[in-house]
Parts: structure tokens; sequence; C-alpha cells
């Protein structure tokens, strides 16, 4: 006679041993139908919890040793340049503004998309902005408003730094100056576990803030120290010679660099250790601008994602600009408004 299997059974002891797992905190996968049962997941998903652990198939689980718990997203805008002190068109020949509300529009996308999964993360955006015209400054409320994101734009009165940013610059130039120094001083007057810097023409894949938030998380652990992310992998980093080591993240390769351009995330208490080198960038020009910057990545690891997280939208044939092995057409055209 043929004999029938007590698939009840077997099903009530998986479920409990499942069960039991969660409770010791252990995750187990079923790798019969790519599935994580402890949290009704798929392999190919997002698998970390937010600060408590980042899981990484097949390398296992890091404990999270600092959970964010805050982040504010600052973004610097200025319609009315198009390149700074330069004549020279930008990828896909559009007016500055066109790229201002798309990064806007891609980092509102991201952060929504990123509160899925940090569920109890604080998280907002602030506007500083100079130069744009009333119409401008009127569209982007009206981006703002699509979201439920908490927020807050600032029109910078350029006539508060004359007094404290050298004389003989370009006005755009003085400007740009102007408005990431008004970000330090937002860092130091809003509270915050990170902050992230941004300038207006880095258009960011959906994925992008929650990759950085994971990411940010598990590298905290491995070096045990405070770091900076930048969510472009630039071109020009492969004009050089230069040792890196890679890591993995949630669902990127991250690469350690020694230089980068003014789009990045950190923690408040970087920025404050390293405030009055920071500053000098909002006082006094400097080529590179982003000298200080790079300083500061010889004490604090620095990392790029592998490939990008946003395209920086320079000229296309500029170094600076994109980032190899994405779709940049896509990402132009999934954040049009």
């Amino acid at each position: 006679m043929k004999n029938i299997k007590n698939t009840k059974n077997n099903n009530f002891i998986k479920r409990l041993f499942i069960k039991l797992c969660r409770l010791l905190g252990f995750e187990i996968i079923d790798q019969s139908n790519f599935t994580v049962p402890t949290l009704n997941k798929n392999l190919n998903e997002n698998l970390s919890l937010p600060g408590k652990k980042s899981i990484t198939v097949p390398l296992g689980e890091v404990k999270i040793k600092k959970k964010i718990e805050s982040l504010k997203v600052i973004l610097r805008t200025c319609t009315s340049e198009l390149i700074m002190d330069q004549n020279k068109k930008r990828l896909f020949n559009e007016e500055k503004s066109e790229y201002t509300f798309r990064s806007l529009f891609s980092l509102l996308k991201s952060i929504e998309f990123a509160k899925k999964f940090f569920t109890n993360t604080n998280i907002e955006i602030i506007i500083t902005d100079t130069n744009s015209s009333k119409k401008d400054i009127e569209k982007i409320k009206n981006i703002l408003t699509r979201f439920k994101i908490k927020n807050k734009l600032v029109e910078i009165n350029l006539n508060n730094f004359r007094e404290v940013i050298t004389k003989g610059y370009s006005d755009a130039k003085f400007a740009n100056m102007a408005n990431f120094y008004t970000s330090l001083l937002t860092v130091k007057n809003e509270d915050a576990d990170l902050f992230y810097f941004v300038e207006d023409d880095y258009i960011h894949d959906n994925e992008a803030i929650v990759e950085m938030l994971f990411s940010y998380e598990k590298f905290y652990t491995l070096f045990n120290k405070d770091l900076v992310l930048i969510p472009a992998d630039y071109p020009y980093l492969y004009t050089k010679d230069s040792d890196t080591k890679l890591y993995l993240g949630e669902k990127k390769h991250w690469r350690t660099v020694r230089e980068s351009l003014v789009t990045f995330m950190t923690s408040k208490k970087l920025v404050l250790e390293n405030f009055n080198k920071l500053e000098s960038m909002g006082l006094k020009w400097v080529d590179p601008w982003e000298k200080p910057l790079h300083e500061i990545y010889e004490n604090y690891p620095c990392l790029s994602p592998v490939p990008s997280l946003a395209i920086h939208c320079a000229n296309i044939n500029s170094v600076f600009g994109l980032s190899p092995n994405i779709d940049w057409k896509r990402i132009w055209d999934e954040n049009k408004i």
C-alpha cells in the first residue's frame, strides 16, 4: 500500500520552526522557493532591517551598531545659472530650471520609496535657493505639495553674505558659496543624524536614498566611525591610478574614493567636527573648491556606488559628469514633471 505523507504535521512543524527562529532573531532561507520565511520576503528583495541588521545573501548578517533615526536632505537650488561661469550646454540641452525640477522630483520619489523601509526614520527635505525666479519658486513649491514629506524652502538673501564671503568673485560663484554656507549653518541649527547635501543637477534613481541609508548603517558598523557617501560614480575617478577597496552595500557595490564633488551624505557629528574646514568653502574659493572635502576623506572613509545611484547632468564631455554603465535617458525620462 502507498504511504501517505502527513503534510499537515510537516507544515505545523515548519511554521513552529519559523516562529522559533523569529523569536531567537535568526533568519532562514528556503532555497526551494527562493524565499526568507522569517521575513516573508523573496531573496531578491531588501532583506535588511533598519537599525537592527544588514543581511546580504550568501554572506549572512551584520548587527547594526548605530540606528539612523533622522535624515535631512538639503537641496541647493538656483534656476538662473546654467553652468557656473561657463557657456556650455548640459546633457539633454534644457534650461537650468528643468534640471532643478527633475532633481527635486527624483529626490522626493526616492525619499517616498525609502520611507517604505525606514518607517521609523524621520526624513525631511530643506531647499536653500539663490536667484531663482518667482515663477520657478512657485513650481518648486507645487512639486513639494505632491508628496507627504515634511519640507522647508529658504530663499537666501545674498546681501547677508556681502561682508562674510571674500570679494572679487563672479555673481554665480558668490551665490554658490553663499548657498553652500547656508546649508552648513542649517546643519548647525537643525537636528538630524544624517544630512544629505545635494546640488540641483543630480537626478536620482528611485532606490538611491534607501540604498544610501542601509549602506550607511552597515558601513558605520564595519568601520566603527562616521563616513561619507556620495551618490554618483564619477568618471574622472577612473582616470586616476588610485588604490580602492570594494564593499557590499544593500543592493550595490561601493568603493572607497578620495575625491568627490559637493553632493554628499554624512553625519551631523562629522560636519561639526570638521566645520571650520567645510566653512572655508563658503568663505573663499580655492581651486579645486572641493579640496577641504578631500582632506576630510584622509581621516574618514568616503564611498561611491558602483554603478551610480544618480546621474550628474553636466556637459556630455565633462569627466565630472555621466557615470558609466547606467541608463541615463531612463532616469531623465522617469523624472519629467
